[in-house]
């Protein structure tokens, strides 16, 4: 059974028998259960066969906000720190010296950036396209039609951000004057954050 989205308001459910009777277009969009969200006519194969529609990738059409990034890299940074503190809890448990754990402590905070700048690249080009934050609030990067990327565009991505640090963190906040929300270092790089369709 298909609820179809029939000016502005969704109307259904239909058979895919009811559905050839429809004025349905390749751009209709068009949800079945078990989808958590609508897809237009041509996404769906069933309706390709029925229909004979040709599959067309489409740009993105909802992009993630410059809070939802943040509270995403919030979380992200929260589990590497608390990782971090049971790394030294047990290093502090090995080293009864104080000054050489001041020392060792000072000298090891580099690891967070890193290990936050490996972990983004490698959980953005993954299958899933998201770190844990991003995961948690439904957001993913991808390219400009919101496909999975290249290690090494990932990579690319997570460096460049150093650029909108560099800027005084301007090239974050000019995800507010960018209609799909990039980033600086989004745009250098060509990707989108994206979010799940909602109608």
């Amino acid at each position: 059974m298909y609820t179809v989205v029939i000016e502005g308001k969704p109307q259904g459910p239909y058979t895919l028998d009811e559905l050839k009777k429809l004025n349905i277009k390749p751009g209709t969009f068009i949800r079945k259960p078990g989808m958590d969200d609508y897809k237009e006519a041509h996404e769906l194969p069933e309706l390709r066969e029925l229909m004979g529609f040709r599959f067309e990738q489409t740009a993105p059409q909802y992009f993630a906000s410059f809070d939802q990034r943040l509270l995403a890299s919030a979380i992200d940074y929260f589990f590497i720190i608390l990782i971090y503190v049971f790394l030294m809890v047990a290093v502090y448990l090995i080293v009864n010296n104080q000054k050489e754990m001041l020392i060792i402590l000072l000298s090891t905070l580099i690891i967070i950036p890193i290990a936050k700048f490996l972990y983004g690249s490698f959980a953005e080009a993954s299958v899933k396209q998201a770190t844990i934050g991003k995961r948690i609030l439904s957001i993913k990067v991808g390219d400009m039609f919101g496909n999975r990327l290249s290690l090494g565009v990932s990579f690319m991505r997570n460096f460049l951000k150093i650029f909108s640090v560099l800027t005084l963190f301007f090239g974050y906040l000019y995800s507010f004057l960018n209609k799909k929300q990039q980033c600086l270092h989004d745009v250098m790089a060509n990707t989108l954050v994206v979010k799940d369709r909602l109608i």
